[in-house]
């Protein structure tokens, strides 16, 4: 069973917006340091946006102002509001859970969701 699932990833135009979702019936996600992360072909995976317990939230400097982390604890969904899309945020997202206090870095998490794919044309 896979802890993390995402959902939301698709292929939009630049300047476009998606939402993804991370939902899990194994972690109370306002317990966790929850993050978001992605992958793009050929480059190390790199993180985008966190959220902790207290819900303080964290962004890579190229998504400030564009993604909003969120989450609804009553659905124990994690979120990604992604706005104003670029061709080079197209990655495989990923959702990421830590217990103890930690980053943006990808390797300081320790589960992992299998990803969901966002495509952004130019």
């Amino acid at each position: 069973q896979v802890p993390l699932v995402e959902s939301g990833g698709g292929s939009v135009q630049a300047g476009g917006s998606l939402r993804l979702s991370c939902a899990t019936s194994r972690y109370t996600i306002s317990t966790y340091v929850m993050a978001w992360l992605r992958q793009a072909p050929g480059k190390e995976r790199e993180g985008v946006a966190r959220m902790n317990s207290y819900g303080v939230t964290d962004y890579a400097d190229s998504v400030k102002g564009r993604f909003t982390i969120s989450r609804d604890n009553d659905k124990n969904t994690l979120y990604l509001q992604m706005n104003s899309l670029k061709p080079e945020d197209s990655a495989m997202y990923y959702c990421a859970a830590s217990y103890i206090p930690v980053g943006l870095t990808p390797s300081e998490y320790k589960y992992w969701g299998q990803g969901t794919q966002v495509t952004v044309s130019s």
